[in-house]
């Protein structure tokens, strides 16, 4: 069985790739399959100093990209605990875009496996969720300046530990992964481990007609995209306004956040943590970065002749953009 995935094989030949590694299974795996599919690529880690291991796995990192010819960026961080999962994660995904703009990378990878996917699938599902939020990430998903791939998504992880057994590569374990008074570690371990070593061949199968579901079903209606501008056509039913608004930010490196989707969904109009303005607006959903101009009188009553919304019209006059244009 080949633990990479083909397609995202082909899209990591010949361009720049950037490996979020953390020196524990799934990123060491992925680490050596690359290596020796020959993919070029260099490596990125964040130190959250939160266990005892976690300057030696940093130290690691560092001896591996040396060993093997690559650039290692690593940020170094100390976090207080409350809400430490999603200000980590902010602080992770701010740190890797930062290095693939600076440094003109083209892809993303992460080491999300089959058992990753089934995770958050159960979890979503014991939330109430619809199929987009239940299939959750993608192999290959387009963000605003580069490519984020996943080319373990179909291998479950016992594959993984095989391999870097059998050729006795180098891991780290996370000690925390065993603390089941967090949700996704007790899922992980009462559910998606012991389905996916028993029953992996009918998951990754399911998973594969899943995504052709939702590809099928769920497309961005996209009416006219200009800068970071997008103009969608709205569906009728705003629970799929809200995945289209989702999809566009998320390419744009945001997450909406329940509370978020709840807030659009109730006042049609509003601006996100003071970054995008996001506007349903009669037959269309307008998404643009917030930003704050003095506009020429002359210039809203275009807008307002336009029917271009408020809150988008400084991001139009921002960029010299005619209201006529759009």
């Amino acid at each position: 069985m080949s633990l990479l995935s083909p397609e995202s094989l082909k899209e990591l030949q010949n361009r720049k790739n950037l490996l979020t590694f953390s020196a524990g299974v799934d990123s060491s795996a992925l680490f050596f399959l690359l290596h020796e599919a020959e993919i070029d690529f260099d490596i990125a880690l964040v130190n959250y100093h939160t266990r005892e291991s976690s300057s030696k796995e940093a130290k690691h990192a560092r001896a591996l990209a040396e060993q093997y010819h690559k650039q290692c960026y690593i940020k170094e961080v100390m976090l207080p605990p409350a809400n430490f999962e999603h200000e980590a994660r902010k602080i992770r995904y701010a740190f890797f875009e930062e290095v693939i703009r600076h440094h003109h990378y083209d892809n993303l990878l992460t080491a999300h496996h089959l058992n990753d996917r089934l995770e958050w699938f159960l979890m979503q599902l014991t939330k109430g969720a619809g199929l987009v939020e239940m299939l959750g990430f993608e192999e290959i998903e387009e963000r605003e300046h580069y490519r984020l791939i996943r080319p373990l998504i179909h291998t479950p992880k016992a594959a993984l530990l095989d391999y870097l057994h059998e050729h006795k590569h180098p891991y780290f374990i996370d000690e925390t992964n065993n603390d089941e008074t967090y949700k996704r570690n007790y899922f992980r371990k009462q559910f998606a481990t012991p389905l996916t070593e028993a029953f992996h061949e009918g998951i990754q199968k399911s998973f594969r007609y899943l995504q052709k579901d939702k590809e099928a079903l769920f497309k961005l209606r996209v009416i006219k995209k200009t800068g970071d501008l997008t103009i969608l056509e709205r569906t009728g039913e705003i629970t799929l306004d809200l995945r289209q608004i989702d999809k566009v930010l998320k390419q744009m490196g945001y997450l909406l956040s329940a509370a978020q989707k709840a807030e659009i969904a109730e006042k049609r109009d509003v601006v996100i943590s003071n970054r995008f303005a996001v506007v349903l607006h009669e037959e269309k959903i307008y998404i643009a970065p917030h930003v704050k101009v003095t506009m020429p009188k002359q210039f809203k009553e275009a807008c307002r002749v336009a029917k271009i919304p408020q809150k988008i019209r400084p991001y139009l006059y921002s960029l010299d953009l005619s209201p006529e244009e759009i």
